[in-house]
């Protein structure tokens, strides 16, 4: 994202991708043979509630989102359905056919939840290079942002406190707690997480701008990213593992690779996670206060584990409607399914029955399987990286674990399947020497997004190190596949390289080389 930027503006601009492809967290792989999966992000939310998409044109370049409305099902053990749909009134009713004051207490929830949806979201167009459309989005937004003032002085006590007891306070029921609390847990935070509030109020952005699959699976925004790259100049190498980031001068200088190679440059933008980036790959890495501060950032031990499971036809939802595979699939039965897990995790241990969903994208998208097959993205969030007795054991027991619930809500599942591949944390920390496998990089809290994101001194983007700037996931405004990072990054590289126009316009002075890229990251 940053790279595109960056050479839109003139400068050269060369990606060092140490994988043998482009994507890092939105990669899409034939893991079981015939069948192709997302190996770590399924859902495109956040880049879409952003003008990135339009900036870039990423359309005209190859990237196109499909909606997965209802953008969730909430499919309890029990039998009992909840259709959440991005019309907030179609999820009411649906709500409503089991519980009416639920179904109310929903709606109030999601209408307190809304104007500070639009007052965080438009923390995401920070780095908007064109001032004129950033200011015409402000202007859209203060009646919002007006709403929001008050309501978020009504809900600063629960804001502070976690997604747990907002769910507890606001909502009363099971039926709306549960599958909340299934999205909640994508941020990484558990429903006993201080400042995680926000994580659950976060239901309303789906409502707001949808959820969404790119065709093709994840790698279709890397693909769409790198030919837009290249159509402005710059260049992709895979297969290039930095080993060092040079600064003995006294600033940015270039990289080593691992293989020995050097490669100078005027400045080096780096999109893994901070700590690698700063305190491992630097030479020599960050000291004194800013060094403190960056160890010092908060990496939770519950992460993602994931099974994808390829099948002859969709999961046999009992009383299953047209579009209930659209979007995600929750098997969170209670609030205290998905506390019991991270609590778990957090103690290097797994929980049986693991809070779980699934995504079953091939029924958007016809391209990722066979013909009349389907492909099954069986998700914990809430897995432990570092597991007392290793994954070795506990790979099948979670396959075995997440298999049972499709079973029990889908009877005859088990009979479908065509092939399975377990992803561990472990394995997927190593096949991308991603650290620790945090989605995020770094934990998401409220003292570390936006302007604390890793740190507060290093949320600009800039670094102690004249011509080195960070980006990824684990730097501001927040992590996940977003984008904004890679935007404000490039604005914050822009504003300090007086040689190039300004942001927001096209064909500056090339010259300048840029080396951009996940080195040794996901």
């Amino acid at each position: 994202m940053c790279a595109c930027y960056l050479a839109r503006a003139g400068l050269d601009v060369t990606v060092l991708e140490q994988s043998g492809k482009p994507g890092g967290g939105s990669r899409t792989d034939e893991t079981v043979p015939g069948y192709r999966f997302d190996t770590h992000s399924v859902a495109h939310n956040i880049i879409n509630m952003t003008s990135i998409p339009a900036e870039l044109d990423l359309g005209g370049a190859g990237l196109e989102y499909r909606e997965m409305d209802p953008f969730a099902v909430a499919l309890f053990a029990d039998g009992r359905r909840v259709r959440f749909h991005r019309s907030v009134q179609r999820t009411v009713a649906s709500i409503a056919e089991l519980d009416p004051a639920e179904a109310d207490r929903y709606r109030r929830f999601v209408d307190a939840a809304m104007p500070l949806i639009e007052v965080a979201t438009l923390g995401l167009e920070a780095g908007r290079p064109d001032r004129r459309a950033l200011a015409g989005t402000v202007a859209r937004r203060l009646p919002a942002l007006a709403r929001a003032a008050p309501r978020a002085l009504r809900l600063n006590a629960l804001l502070l406190g976690s997604y747990g007891r907002l769910l507890q306070e606001r909502l009363s029921a099971e039926i709306t707690r549960g599958p909340i609390s299934a999205f909640a847990a994508h941020a990484g935070a558990g429903p006993d997480t201080a400042g995680g509030a926000f994580f659950a109020l976060w239901q309303a952005a789906y409502h707001r701008y949808g959820q969404w699959h790119a065709v093709g699976g994840a790698q279709g925004l890397a693909t769409a990213l790198v030919r837009r790259l290249e159509a402005l100049g710059g260049d992709v190498r895979c297969d290039a593992r930095v080993g060092r980031i040079d600064a003995t001068g006294g600033r940015a200088a270039g990289v080593a690779l691992e293989c020995g190679e050097r490669i100078a440059a005027d400045l080096v933008v780096t999109a893994c996670q901070p700590q690698r980036a700063l305190l491992d790959l630097l030479d020599p890495p960050l000291r004194g206060r800013h060094g403190d501060e960056l160890r010092a950032v908060q990496v939770g031990n519950a992460v993602q584990a994931l099974v994808h499971v390829a099948v002859d036809r969709l999961p046999p939802y009992a009383g299953a409607r047209p579009g209930d595979w659209n979007g995600l699939q929750s098997y969170v039965d209670a609030l205290d399914d998905v506390r019991a897990s991270f609590r778990a995790a957090e103690n290097r241990r797994l929980r049986r029955p693991a809070a779980a969903y699934a995504f079953t994208p091939s029924a958007l998208d016809e391209t990722l399987a066979p013909a009349g097959h389907h492909t099954v993205y069986l998700a914990c969030p809430a897995a432990p990286f570092a597991l007392q007795g290793g994954w070795e054991q506990a790979a099948p027991e979670l396959a075995d674990d997440l298999l049972e619930q499709v079973e029990a809500r889908a009877p005859g599942f088990r009979g479908s399947i065509q092939g399975m591949a377990v992803r561990t944390p472990a394995a997927m920390a190593a096949e991308l020497d991603w650290p620790g496998a945090h989605p995020m990089h770094v934990d998401i809290g409220l003292d570390q997004l936006g302007p604390w994101r890793p740190t507060r001194a290093l949320a600009s983007h800039r670094t102690p190190v004249p011509g080195l700037y960070i980006t990824g996931a684990g730097t501001s405004p927040v992590g996940g596949i977003a984008g904004a990072p890679g935007r404000s990054a490039a604005r914050a590289v822009l504003r300090d390289t007086p040689s190039v126009r300004p942001p927001g316009t096209q064909g500056g002075t090339p010259g300048r080389r840029v080396r951009c890229g996940r080195a040794r990251s996901a």
